[in-house]
């Protein structure tokens, strides 16, 4: 189910809004930290600008960086640029973004 949401939303724009929750129930509750972090550069890669789902991913990869205490360097790279993308302009990417990288550097200890 939670694929074949997200690969709806990221077709479909009508179908955002279930995503989401479905992408922050994932991010919180799944213990499959490869699975999670998959679909959150997924969703952060491939969403279209201004989606809400974009700060969104960027907000889960600090989930799973809380959680599971890692992520790939592709996915710290992403949270890193949908944070810097949602400063520079935040009808690109929201705010969400910004506080998903604070997690990700505040639980990888990369201040």
């Amino acid at each position: 189910m939670v694929v074949e949401t997200l690969e709806q939303a990221l077709r479909d724009r009508s179908a955002e809004g279930e995503a989401a929750g479905v992408l922050v129930g994932t991010a919180l509750n799944d213990d499959d930290a490869g699975f999670v972090e998959h679909w959150c550069v997924q969703v952060g890669t491939r969403a279209v600008s201004g989606s809400p789902l974009l700060g969104l991913a960027g907000l889960c990869l600090g989930h799973t960086a809380r959680r599971f205490g890692h992520l790939s360097d592709e996915a710290h790279a992403l949270a890193e640029s949908l944070a810097a993308r949602a400063e520079a302009d935040p009808s690109d990417v929201d705010g969400r973004a910004l506080d998903g990288y604070d997690d990700v550097r505040d639980f990888l200890h990369l201040w």
